[in-house]
């Protein structure tokens, strides 16, 4: 019984992800997480209590995965710059993913405290990482440049996102220039 409820969860939660990065928060409602995994609207209910649920569950699973591929990414790098370079590219390489696209809906929508507290700390790890190489590359305020580094990155991936005039791969390499070179690119 464990075992096909936690399926069950499983499926809830990846009807939950597919409806995020289709339509955004807005999509995402009981009837239709009942309607793309063919369980009653009132069973749904007895997986969670709220669409706040929801979100909190899928970003305990999705966040710190691509954190992790991130970090991975941040790794393979063999100087600071490269480490930045790699923050930026890996993080809007995700745009495409499900996943990450889900997070971004997250991420962009009207939250419980809960939620809102659990994506600031996974987004406070992904920032904590940047701030070590931003400070090996002798950067006097490494925290500040860090926060404002992520908002660069958040801006890119909300252009790729909705398709803008620029190419996605436009979009990539002017904010690795903007992350290591400034304004001044």
């Amino acid at each position: 019984m464990a075992e096909h409820r936690s399926m069950q969860r499983a499926a809830l939660l990846d009807a939950a992800r597919s409806l995020l990065s289709e339509g955004g928060t807005e999509a995402l409602t009981f009837p239709a997480l009942a309607e793309r995994t063919g369980l009653a609207r009132s069973s749904v209910y007895e997986y969670f209590r709220s669409r706040a649920a929801v979100v909190e569950e899928l970003c305990e699973a999705d966040f710190p995965v691509w954190a992790a591929e991130v970090a991975a990414a941040m790794e393979q790098a063999e100087s600071a710059e490269g480490k930045v370079e790699a923050y930026v590219r890996r993080q809007l390489a995700l745009v495409g993913d499900r996943r990450h696209r889900a997070v971004v809906a997250i991420s962009a929508s009207e939250l419980d405290a809960g939620a809102r507290e659990k994506i600031r700390a996974a987004h406070g790890g992904l920032v904590a990482m940047i701030v070590e190489a931003l400070a090996d590359l002798g950067h006097g305020q490494p925290r500040l440049a860090a926060m404002l580094l992520q908002g660069v990155v958040d801006a890119a991936v909300r252009r790729i996102e909705l398709g803008a005039a620029e190419d996605p791969t436009a979009i990539t390499d002017a904010a690795v220039s903007m992350a290591l070179r400034g304004v001044l690119g």
